[in-house]
C-alpha cells in the first residue's frame, strides 16, 4: 500500500514540473516499465533525456531593413530537435556518472562594418549623449522648429560669409552652376554634393560662397552629416547643430544607421544633402579611401539625385587644425565646383544585372573617388597659380 502511494506522488510530482523543465536543457523523463511486479505495479523508471532549448520564432526579434539596430540575414528555419528518450535501470545510474551532450554556444551577432551588408551594431561605440530623439524631430519638424532653424542658419550664414568672403580672400569656379542647382532644379529632385574634408569649418563654412537668399535660408540650406562625439555630446550642442540642419553620424556604425537612413529621405523628397565621404577631418592630406555611406544614398535613394563634386583648397588656414582653433584672416581660399556626375544608366545597369548592394556601393563610391582625383588636381594647380 506504502509503495503504491508513492508511486502516485511520484507520477503527480513529474506532471506537475513538466512545463518547468520545458526550456531546460536536462531534464527527467519517466517510462514505465512493461513487466509488472507480483504485486500487479508498475515500476516507474527514469531516463535521462537532452533536448536543445530553441527560441520559439514568435518571440525572435525581427529587424527592420533600416532601423538602427541595423540588418540581420534573414534567418534559416529551425525545427525542434526530437527528444530521445533511453530507458536505463536505476542501479546503472547510480553507479555510472551522468554524460550529457555538450550544448553549441548561442550564435553571437556579427559587428557593423562595411564589409557585412546586414549586422548589429557593434558595443564598443560608445554614445556619450542619446540622439533618438533629433531624428524624430528632423523627420517632423514643427514651425517652431523651422523657425528656431531659420534664426540658427541666419546667423550662421552671415558668420560664415564675412569670414570666407569678406575678411580672407576667397576664389569659386563654377559658382552659378551650385547656385543654379539649388534653386532651379526639377521639384522633387534631390541634390547630393560631395566634397573633401580638411577643416572643421568646411561645413558651415564652404556655403559662405552663396548668396544671402540661400545661404541664409532654412528651406533650401543643406542637410549635413556631424560627428556624434563631436557636436552632439550634450542637449544644447545638439539643439543648436539640430537647429542648424546637421545630422547626428555615428562613425563605426556602418552604412545602415539612422543619420544614412535620413540622408537618403531628404534626398528622396528633393532636398540637399552634403556628404564628406572621407569620413573625418583629413588633416594629413592623403588620399583616403572613401567610406561606402554615399554609396547607399545613391544606390537606395528611390530617385536618383543630381550629385555635385566640389574641391576646396586652403580652408585649414582659415581655420587651423591645432590649437587653438582661432579663425584667421587674409588666407587664400579656392573653390572648384566640378560638374555633374551622372550615375543613374550605372546604378540601373548595376540593379539589373541583381549585383550584390555591398559591391554596388563600392562600385559607386569609387566613381566618386576617381572624380574626386581629377578635381584635386585641377584645384591644387588653381590654388598655386593665384598671386
Amino acid at each position: 500500500m506504502l509503495m503504491a502511494v508513492c508511486a502516485n506522488l511520484c507520477r503527480y510530482r513529474h506532471v506537475q514540473s513538466a512545463a518547468a523543465c520545458a526550456t531546460r536543457s536536462l531534464y527527467w523523463g519517466r517510462i514505465h516499465a512493461d513487466v509488472p511486479l507480483a504485486n500487479g505495479l508498475h515500476p516507474s523508471i527514469y531516463a535521462l533525456s537532452a533536448r536543445q532549448y530553441v527560441q520559439a520564432p514568435e518571440t525572435r526579434p525581427v529587424p527592420d531593413e533600416r532601423s538602427t539596430a541595423g540588418l540581420q540575414k534573414q534567418e534559416q528555419t529551425e525545427q525542434r530537435p526530437a527528444t530521445s528518450y533511453m530507458p536505463v535501470s536505476q542501479q546503472a545510474l547510480s553507479s555510472q556518472p551522468i554524460q550529457t551532450q555538450p550544448q553549441p554556444p548561442p550564435p553571437q551577432p556579427p559587428t557593423m562594418s562595411d564589409k557585412e551588408a546586414r549586422m548589429n551594431m557593434p558595443a564598443n561605440v560608445v554614445i556619450p549623449y542619446n540622439i533618438d530623439w533629433i531624428f524624430k524631430r528632423m523627420r517632423c519638424p514643427s514651425r517652431v522648429w523651422w523657425l528656431a532653424s531659420q534664426f540658427v542658419i541666419t546667423a550662421v550664414g552671415i558668420f560664415s560669409k564675412i569670414l570666407l568672403m569678406i575678411v580672407n580672400k576667397t576664389r569659386v569656379y563654377n559658382k552659378e552652376l551650385l547656385v543654379d542647382l539649388i534653386s532651379k532644379r526639377p521639384k522633387g529632385v534631390g541634390l547630393l554634393t560631395v566634397s573633401n574634408h580638411y577643416s572643421c569649418f568646411d561645413d558651415p563654412g564652404l556655403w559662405g560662397m552663396l548668396p544671402l537668399r540661400q545661404v541664409c535660408n532654412s528651406s533650401c540650406i543643406r542637410w549635413s552629416m556631424a560627428a556624434h562625439d563631436i557636436c552632439f555630446t550634450n542637449k544644447y550642442h545638439s539643439i543648436f547643430f539640430m537647429f542648424g540642419k546637421c545630422i547626428p553620424v555615428v562613425r563605426g556604425y556602418g552604412v545602415y544607421q539612422e543619420a544614412i537612413n535620413l540622408c537618403i529621405e531628404k534626398c528622396a523628397t528633393g532636398q540637399w544633402v552634403h556628404v564628406f565621404p572621407e569620413g573625418k577631418v583629413n588633416m594629413e592630406k592623403e588620399e583616403l579611401r572613401l567610406k561606402w555611406g554615399v554609396g547607399r544614398i545613391i544606390y537606395d535613394s528611390p530617385k536618383m539625385p543630381i550629385i555635385l563634386p566640389l574641391w576646396h583648397e586652403g580652408m585649414d588656414d582659415v581655420l587651423p587644425n591645432v590649437e587653438p582653433y582661432v579663425p584667421q584672416w587674409r588666407k587664400k581660399v579656392t573653390i572648384n565646383i566640378g560638374q555633374p556626375l551622372d550615375l543613374n544608366d550605372f546604378v540601373k545597369e548595376l540593379k539589373k544585372n541583381q549585383v550584390p548592394e555591398q559591391t554596388a556601393r563600392k562600385l559607386i563610391t569609387d566613381k566618386i573617388q576617381d572624380v574626386f582625383r581629377i578635381l584635386r588636381t585641377e584645384t591644387e594647380q588653381l590654388h598655386r597659380e593665384r598671386q
